[in-house]
């Protein structure tokens, strides 16, 4: 059965819709999403339903007791942040193009740094120049770490550990990886773990190549223990803490990523006795090539911020 034209699969997907569902994902429930959107817990279960219908998979697992993900909508929500993060950058790109912006004003940055500390940084470098305007690329730190060795973006930022070969690499900030479980999980009821028990785990993780799993494996693999195969790969970190809240596994997450969830109680941090992991977040750029004075300047900003 031949598929119908591209542009009639495309009309129905609704980027409101993906961006409730990602608020669910990231929120936990229909009233918080909808408190965070400023929008009804009703307009937010419509609009998922409308979506549900669209795409012919049921996202929601909805019961008195309350409004939940499935585990198809654990991994459409994955796929949303990245559609969504796409249609950013094309707005951001076009808006970039009305007003001349130059070309070599772009960056490409991890999925950390991109959703939780280059929002800030901008704000930083937009009060301090308000005409300033980069354009972001973000995507996980080996695509990063490609696309400025080829010229794509002079400036990345990485979240990778090891080598950065034909890239110049300067630290930024320190970041620390932190395990979480959801709540009533074995490992929530004792005092931590060991590392060895760690390794031994098949844990929810980002996919091969993100700087996130790259970090965790190297320390793991330092210590002299060998990783364990994943019970499961998601492409975004709102993807892997919800199916971590739903029960799944545990995860190893950067602090910086589920601080909120850690604060509500939808994820609880599980001490590791004798291993931290700590990472650093540098930014890359080719010896060859000048920045220019916005780049430099927000280099400068996120140093001073981190």
């Amino acid at each position: 059965m031949s598929q119908p034209p591209l542009g009639s699969r495309l009309a129905g997907i609704d980027l409101v819709a993906l961006g409730m569902l990602c608020a669910v994902a990231e929120r936990g429930s229909l009233s918080a999403a909808g408190a965070e959107l400023g929008v009804t817990q009703q307009a937010v279960s419509a609009r998922t339903r409308q979506l549900e219908q669209t795409l012919g998979v049921p996202l929601l697992d909805r019961s008195p007791s309350g409004t939940r993900l499935t585990a198809n909508g654990e991994v459409v929500a994955g796929w949303a942040a990245d559609v969504l993060a796409a249609a950013q950058r094309l707005a951001d790109g076009a808006t970039a193009l009305r007003g001349r912006a130059p070309e070599d004003a772009s960056v490409a940055a991890s999925l950390t740094v991109s959703e939780y500390l280059l929002p800030r940084w901008l704000t930083r470098l937009r009060a301090a120049s308000p005409d300033a305007r980069v354009a972001v690329e973000a995507v996980n730190s080996a695509a990063v770490l490609r696309l400025v060795a080829d010229g794509v973006h002079p400036l990345g930022f990485v979240e990778t550990p090891g080598p950065t070969p034909g890239l110049r690499a300067r630290r930024i900030a320190w970041d620390e990886l932190i395990v979480v479980a959801a709540p009533g999980h074995p490992w929530t009821r004792r005092r931590g773990v060991t590392a060895a028990e760690l390794a031994a785990t098949p844990l929810v993780a980002r996919e091969s190549g993100s700087g996130t799993r790259l970090a965790a494996e190297r320390a793991l693999r330092d210590a002299g223990l060998a990783p364990a195969r994943p019970a499961a790969e998601l492409p975004t970190s709102a993807g892997i803490r919800t199916a971590v809240a739903s029960g799944l596994a545990p995860a190893v997450l950067s602090i910086l990523t589920v601080r909120d969830d850690l604060d509500a109680g939808r994820l609880v941090r599980v001490p590791v006795t004798d291993l931290r992991i700590v990472r650093e977040l540098r930014a890359v750029r080719r010896p060859d090539t000048d920045l220019p004075a916005v780049l430099r300047e927000l280099l400068r900003v996120a140093r001073g911020a981190g």
